[in-house]
Formats: C-alpha cells, structure tokens, sequence
C-alpha cells in the first residue's frame, strides 16, 4: 500500500483544497491530511483557527478521499507535522508548488526515504483562492462611499509625495456596492479604490500597483472629510464630519470618462497644487466654505493649465475643479448656501447633488 501524506492549515475549506486531496490520493492507496492544531496555528500566524479541531477533523474526515486526518502539535516552524510523519512513515509527502517550507521537507523526505511530490496548489478550472483571501472577502463591507477631492490630489502618489504637503478630499454619499453603482464609472470619484475593497481586497496597494495615490481608499476606509498628509502611506492629520458641507456640493458629469493612470505623469504644477492642499487644510480646521472653495479654485488652475477643457460655469457656485484625475468623468461644484445648490441641481440635468459621509 502507498501511503501518501498532505499537511497545511486548511483553516477554511475551498474548492483548490478538494482538488489537492484528490490528486494526491490519485498517487497512492491512502490519503494522511494532516493540520495544524488551533494552538500551532495561533503559535506561527497568530491567528484565530475557524473551526474548533474536533468539528474541522471531522470535515475532513468526511471527505470521500480522505483515508485518515491528524491535528499537528509540533512547534518547529513549518514543520508541525513532523512527528506524525516519523510515526506514521507515509511514501509520499505532497506540497504545493508554493510551499515555503521545501527544503526542510525535501530535507525529512530524504532522511525516511519518502519521495517529495510537487502539485499545483489550485487546478486550472478554479481561479486562485486562499484562506487570507476568503477572510477578506467575508468581512469586505458591503457598502462604500465614494469620495470629492478638493486639494492637494497627485501628492498621495508615493513619487511625487511632498513632505509638509496635504491632501484634502470627503467621503460622500449616495454610497455604492458590488449591486448597485448610482454613478458613472471612470468617473474621478474613487471608484477603482471602492471596488477594490468592496472584493475584499487592499485598496491601497491596489491603486498603488496602478501607479495613482492612495487618497481614494484611505478616505473611503475613513470616510468624513480628511486632511492626510503627503507621504508613501496615508497619515490622516485630522477628520471632520464635514456636516458643515451639508447641501452645498454637486457634481457635473462632463460626458466622457477619465483615465487616472494614464494621466499620472503629465506635467503639472505641484507647487501650486501644494499651496491648495495648505489653503484647504485651513479650511476645514476652521469650518470655512470659503476657503475651501479658494483652494478648489487654486487647484482649477493648475487643471487648466494642464490642458483641461473649461468647465461650464453654473450660477450660484463659488468654486469649480474636475474631479480625480479630470480630463472627464465627474466635476465638483461648492456652493454658498443650499438654496443655490438645490436651484442648480434643479435647472440642470448634467449636475446632481451629494452629501459628505462620516461613519
């Protein structure tokens, strides 16, 4: 009889694990899995196991090609198992192509003479999946908002990070989920970020790895309205609920959509995009529309000047500026009191209104 043997966590069990199992009883008569007790697992990942051992044992065991399951209590780092391997002397030890651990099992192969057997650790027919992914999925919120900037936008971005520089934006409202998107995509409002976490996934090293800034999932994680400080990562320098901006902001679709990373390395003004995240820090530390609508309207400059066209000018707004990396996709729009805001979404189909949003 050949007897093979499969270690790991399996904290919680997918589809890729099944098809591990079944190849590798497919080299032999009888199929060991072993797993690492609660215990272990808290000891090398600090981590919280899913299941009590007895209840996942006995999934395992149930599985139809699983001959015999094993809880590991070994303290050796990636090698738990290892007395129940010595004790159970198995022909075969399968691992997945990703293992990180391969030479201390190819080590023990050699000293009991098993052979060492490398499988896919997911089969084609399954998109990769792991027990981290699956955790960040189930606890994704199922609702997020989008955000507005209003100064300080490309200094989020690690290469053109200023030190003593900030970037203001606020989290809105209507918020949006996987089902239902009551905006434009492509539109400057953040939403790359706001799906990214919305699928359980890092939002900030997502956006980073497409080469933008972070601003946009740093506030729809934090949600209010933010002044962040430039740097690598998001440091938020101070929140405000942004109730003072209640019924005073609206945003104009432009009719096309905008590309944010490939407008990242167009030239810029980043002086003055810095002085717009100063005027807008001091905006929001002391509740004044009015300078946060100078600093908009500090940081419409350098979007003109950067080759945006003009926005339509709507009566009673007191300050303008395109959104994200503009060139398109939605435009923000401040203004003074709400009679004016709620005249112009009225009299104009291409503007809507929002509101800030604070958890």
């Amino acid at each position: 009889m050949t007897k093979v043997f499969v270690s790991g966590c399996y904290d919680i069990l997918h589809a890729g694990h099944l098809r591990f199992f079944e190849e590798a009883r497919s080299h032999g008569d009888h199929l060991t899995v072993s797993f690492a007790s609660s215990e272990v697992l808290w000891h090398h990942k600090q981590r919280k196991s899913s299941l009590p051992d007895d209840h996942k044992r006995a999934l395992l065991a149930g599985l139809k090609m699983v001959d015999d399951v094993v809880i590991s209590h070994g303290t050796k780092t990636g090698m738990d198992f290892e007395d129940d391997f010595l004790r159970i002397r198995p022909d075969i030890l399968a691992v997945t192509a990703d293992d990180q651990y391969a030479d201390l099992k190819r080590e023990l192969c050699a000293r009991t003479g098993a052979t060492y057997l490398v499988l896919d650790k997911t089969p084609p027919q399954f998109a990769p999946v792991s027990t981290s992914s699956i955790v960040r999925w189930v606890q994704a919120p199922s609702q997020v908002a989008l955000r507005v900037d209003f100064a300080g936008g490309w200094l989020d971005v690690p290469r053109f990070a200023r030190q003593g520089a900030f970037i203001v934006n606020c989290a809105i409202s209507p918020l949006v989920s996987l089902h239902d998107w009551p905006y434009e995509k492509q539109s400057g409002l953040g939403g790359s970020g706001a799906w990214a976490i919305l699928n359980g996934r890092d939002g900030i090293e997502s956006e980073i790895d497409l080469g933008v800034g972070w601003q946009d999932p740093a506030v729809i994680r934090e949600t209010g309205l933010c002044v962040w400080r430039s740097g690598d990562r998001p440091k938020l320098d101070f929140k405000h609920s942004g109730d003072f901006l209640n019924h005073l902001m609206a945003i104009h679709w432009t009719g096309k959509a905008h590309d944010t990373p490939g407008a990242a390395d167009r030239a810029r003004d980043y002086d003055r995009i810095a002085a717009s995240g100063r005027i807008a820090h001091e905006g929001v530390l002391h509740q004044d529309i009015g300078r946060i609508a100078e600093a908009v309207s500090v940081y419409h400059e350098t979007q003109l000047d950067e080759g945006m066209q003009p926005l339509p000018e709507i009566p009673g707004s007191i300050a303008r500026k395109y959104c994200g990396g503009g060139h398109g996709g939605y435009a923000l729009y401040l203004f003074a009191d709400p009679q004016h805001r709620d005249h112009a979404v009225r009299t104009n189909a291409t503007l809507r209104s929002i509101e800030p949003f604070c958890r």
